[in-house]
């Protein structure tokens, strides 16, 4: 009975742990205006420009 509970608790907490992926947003860069598509921020002197998107060419489906 004990492995019922303890296998039982396991899958409720698997269930739970399941992760999405990240938005893809489309990034402005402060120097040039030049624009990219990434889940992260290049760096410094980026900013977000549009969305979140849920593919890497930010485009919407």
């Amino acid at each position: 009975m004990n492995k019922l509970i303890i296998a039982g608790a396991a899958v409720l907490y698997l269930l739970q742990a399941q992760a999405g992926t990240a938005p893809w947003w489309r990034w402005e860069s402060q120097v040039d205006g030049r624009l990219v598509c990434s889940q992260w921020s290049p760096g410094d002197g980026w900013k977000r420009f549009a969305g979140p998107f849920n593919n890497a060419g930010c485009r919407e489906l």
